[in-house]
């Protein structure tokens, strides 16, 4: 028996063990078992062997080996590791890149490391790597796991962390007392909650406060702060400061941090309030804080100098050789702290602020955001009772999310829950929800998070308290250095400096350079602190806000529309600075990042002295969210700018953007509103003597009866809208041109009509080519391979398509899919089956959320065509009846008559009952559209 063969049995009867171990739930046991199987490796089986029997058999036992590698990171992360697995997950993934398994072992060991950023972006790179290699997405595990980490969710966490291995303060001389309390905190994975008060350890002073026995979460940012307190202090001494807005639990943190390093202090752990956000009370002075500190290390009352000077001497003097532990909590500015700062680089000192205080030099400054989902509920588990957090888990974490995961807020709505025994956490929430009562609901006795937000604001100078105010107007859920500086009406470089003394006040927080946000909290604080100014004041800032958005997606749509028409709206210029529109992928960004502000801006109202204003924006915002497919908020912008342009009464801006609302529900698959809109638009077109309104109201009329089934209504509308164009000047409305014959193309083709839809689609390669229309002119090859088909030429047919993909491969989903489902339906019609099942495979990726409803029941049912073809029955009747689902939704009745169409010879080639049914109706959709029995040959 060979050594290969001897540490094969070993190896098996190690799994035997795992096998039995994670049975009967001894993860540790199982664990240990696989770390034994795999040390037994010693390189990769049977290396050197010949032949494919070999290989083979050595690929059975890599993949054993794999197996069990993933199964060990699986018991190691279940049983609270994830940072130390990181390293080794890496390696194994840099050998074996495509297993899905490990990298979402990877990702899940980095989110609960705190390294989520860097998770995220592990699954980018696998999802390109899959793409590109294979042409699948990720699998639906893995794209869970990405979702959940975007939605933080709680299913993430994992078990209690092992506890970190620093020095525990002792028990209390009772500490069958402290064991309840002990064992919650154990249960978080923080250590032992037992401290001592106002006590000393060793003979040393102590007068740190009482820690808080239910502590909970913040083990990585206790990590931090103990790491940041064992580094080398260089020539002074080590000072750490914890900074974060109020409520977010710094003094608690610092307190803990102070407990566990308390023996590394010997001589004492002293604490001191600075007062600088102490409701009544004026900063602590460094002449007072001293005094008082020198007193607790026993020097004599008479022996204290008056001056500041002589204190800050003695005090260091007094401190020369010893080892202590100083908490200088809640301070204001440096000024307070500097002075009580030691010169022995034995001391360590701890600062808590609600502003970071630049100006201590060398200070390792660790900001204190909210707490992670998964901690909040640990927190309501554990103050509350796990009982009632079980019993309503969504109300819990809804709960958690109304206190914006603020350690105040959710300790004083557990509080009002523990006096309101007979209140849900479920009444809570609905309580929390009216916004304009929360900050009333969370407080409890003296203590509520309007008291302390309060503190803050009164912190600042004049100035910052009415820009925080203003501020608090702001429509968006971030705020750009650009639209602060319209809405506070200064400089951008003025403004940027307020939003940055709001951010180093915690007022604000910054996810990216240049753009800041409120905590939902802080927001609705400063909402309350708006409702004492005038209306006026409100209505002026909004106004500001409406002028510099519409200047600044004016000139962002510049950019990106450089076909459309431009408009001469009769509206004030602003006066403001806007962001740099230089490159068009940046310029996209920026407006994809402001959409919601501007939408809520829209729709708020209170806008009717600047009508003009509001329908430019809402023109500008459609444009944009027909880019990106955001058809229903697309159609809300309309609605708005309709109600704007009534108001003004110009009969051809009424017209525009009614035909912009007939595209909206067009792309909806609202089809009749469509036409109602169509319709009212070329009345006021016709009226007001606006050709180019009206041709564009004629194409829309053209292609939405073409969906309703009256292919002779949208004939006439289609060659109609062509028409009016027609002989004239090729540059006027060339982008309309292009669609007008393209939708001629279309219509033709329905109809049968294969040689004129050969024509139309020419017209348009050519106009598109001139004018560089890359997606209309992709439909264009489209239209003409189809044309093609249907006169039996599929040489020229396959030829157009490949010009199709050529030219759309840049284009959006919208477009690509149509041609990636035709030409799978073409490379079957020509025997080319492994190409036919790429392009089948493509379609089906693209076909997402963002597609729009008539576009997703034509590729339905040009994908089925093949599959009937091919005899795959069951797949094509499967893909019709989808298709016809979607169509029927909406009224479209062409793709409703081609899908019962193909759903007839699937069902009468499986026996099924309905073939004869679906048959009839097909019939009867067909005739009654007047679709000739050649216009049934193609999609």
């Amino acid at each position: 028996m060979t050594d290969e063969q001897l540490d094969l049995l070993e190896f098996n009867g190690h799994i035997q063990q795992v096998r039995r171990a994670v049975a009967v739930g001894q993860s540790q046991e199982a664990a240990d078992q696989l770390r034994a199987a795999l040390a037994l490796w010693r390189g990769p089986v049977m290396s050197g062997g010949g032949g494919p029997v070999v290989e083979a058999a050595g690929a059975v036992l890599e993949e054993r080996r794999l197996g069990a590698a993933e199964q060990l990171f699986e018991l190691r992360l279940s049983l609270g590791e994830s940072g130390e697995l990181i390293g080794d997950l890496r390696t194994l993934i840099a050998q074996h890149p495509l297993r899905e398994s490990l990298r979402g072992h990877l990702i899940l060991a980095l989110y609960r490391s705190g390294r989520q950023a860097e998770a995220l972006a592990e699954y980018a790179k696998v999802r390109e790597l899959l793409v590109e290699e294979l042409g699948i997405d990720p699998s639906a595990q893995l794209t869970k796991l990405y979702e959940d980490i975007l939605r933080a969710s709680p299913e993430l966490a994992g078990p209690a962390a092992r506890p970190v291995s620093v020095a525990a303060p002792p028990a209390p001389p009772s500490a069958e007392a402290a064991a309840p309390d002990a064992r919650r905190s154990e249960q978080a994975g923080l250590g032992s909650s037992r401290f001592p008060t106002l006590a000393s350890l060793h003979g040393a002073p102590c007068t740190l406060p009482p820690g808080i026995p239910d502590f909970t979460g913040r083990e990585r940012e206790l990590a931090e702060v103990l790491d940041a307190c064992r580094q080398d202090a260089g020539e002074g001494p080590r000072v750490v400061a914890i900074d974060g807005m109020g409520g977010c639990g710094k003094t608690s943190l610092a307190v803990r941090t102070a407990y566990q390093l308390a023996e590394e202090y010997p001589d004492g752990q002293l604490y001191a309030d600075l007062r600088g956000f102490t409701p009544g009370e004026k900063p602590q002075r460094p002449a007072a804080t001293l005094s008082g500190l020198l007193r607790t290390l026993g020097v004599a009352a008479d022996s204290i100098p008056d001056d500041e000077a002589g204190l800050i001497g003695l005090w260091r003097a007094t401190l020369t050789g010893r080892r202590l532990l100083l908490l200088f909590d809640n301070a204001l500015d440096a000024g307070q702290v500097l002075p009580l700062l030691p010169s022995s680089t034995e001391c360590l000192v701890l600062v808590t602020s609600r502003a970071r205080l630049l100006d201590l030099d060398g200070a390792d400054w660790i900001s204190l955001g909210v707490m992670e989902p998964q901690e909040s509920r640990a927190m309501l588990a554990d103050i509350l009772g796990d009982g009632r957090v079980t019993r309503e888990p969504e109300a819990a974490a809804e709960l958690a999310e109304l206190c914006g995961h603020l350690p105040l807020a959710l300790r004083l709505a557990v509080a009002r829950l523990r006096n309101r025994p007979r209140w849900t956490v479920r009444y809570l929430v609905e309580r929390l929800e009216d916004e304009t009562r929360r900050l009333d609901e969370l407080s409890a006795g003296e203590r509520s998070v309007a008291a302390t937000l309060s503190l803050s604001y009164k912190a600042l100078e004049p100035e910052l308290q009415g820009a925080f105010c203003l501020l608090g107007l702001h429509p968006g859920a971030e705020v750009d250095v650009y639209s602060a500086a319209a809405l506070l009406e200064t400089g951008v470089r003025d403004a940027e400096d307020m939003l940055e003394d709001l951010l180093d006040m915690h007022l604000l927080v910054q996810n990216d350079p240049g753009r800041y946000a409120f905590h939902d909290l802080v927001r609705t604080y400063a909402l309350s602190l708006g409702e004492g100014r005038s209306g006026r004041e409100a209505r002026e800032a909004d106004g500001r806000l409406l002028g510099y958005y519409t200047a600044a997606t004016e000139a962002a749509c510049t950019l990106l529309f450089p076909s459309r028409r431009s408009l001469q709206v009769d509206a004030p210029a602003t006066a403001y600075a806007l962001p740099p529109m230089r490159r068009e992928d940046r310029t996209l960004e920026w407006f994809d990042r402001e959409s919601a502000g501007v939408q809520t801006l829209l729709a708020r109202g209170g806008h009717e002295d600047s009508p003009q204003l509001v329908f430019a924006l809402a023109r500008n915002a459609s444009f944009h969210l027909n880019l990106r497919g955001r058809f229903a908020e697309f159609e809300v912008v309309c609605r708005a700018g309709l109600i704007a342009t009534r108001s003004i009464g110009d009969p051809l801006l009424i017209c525009q953007t009614l035909n912009n609302l007939g595209v909206a529900c067009w792309k909806l698959g609202r089809l009749n509103e469509a036409v109602e809109a169509a319709e009212e638009a070329l009345d006021w077109a016709r009226k007001a003597g606006g050709p180019d309104d009206e041709t564009v109201a004629l194409g829309l009329l053209g292609i939405a009866h073409y969906a309703l089934g009256n292919l002779a209504r949208s004939y006439d509308y289609t060659t109609q809208a062509v028409g009016e164009l027609k002989g004239g000047d090729r540059t006027k409305l060339p982008q309309q041109q292009a669609e007008d014959l393209n939708n001629v193309g279309t219509v033709c083709l329905a109809l049968g009509q294969y040689d004129q839809a050969l024509d139309a689609a020419r017209q348009a390669i050519d106009l598109c080519r001139a004018f560089r229309f890359p997606e209309q002119e992709a439909l264009a090859w489209t239209t003409l391979a189809l044309a093609y088909c249907g006169n039996g030429a599929f040489e020229e047919a396959e030829s157009s398509l490949s010009r199709a993909l050529n030219t759309g491969s840049s284009c959006p989903d919208e477009v690509l899919v149509l041609i990636c489902a035709v030409s799978s339906d073409l490379c079957d019609r020509r025997g080319d089956t492994r190409r036919s099942q790429k392009q089948e495979a493509m379609a089906l990726q693209l076909l997402n959320s963002t597609i729009s409803p008539q576009r997703r029941s034509r590729v339905d049912n040009v994908l089925a065509l093949k599959h009937n073809r091919n005899g795959r029955y069951e797949e094509a009747l499967r893909l019709h009846e989808r298709a016809f689902t979607c169509a029927e939704g909406m009224g479209y009745r062409v793709e409703m008559a081609h899908a019962l169409d193909g759903m007839a010879v699937a069902a009468g080639h499986l026996e099924l009952p309905d073939a004869a049914g679906y048959r009839e109706r097909a019939d009867m959709l067909f005739e009654a559209m007047g679709v000739p029995p050649e216009g049934r040959r193609t999609p």
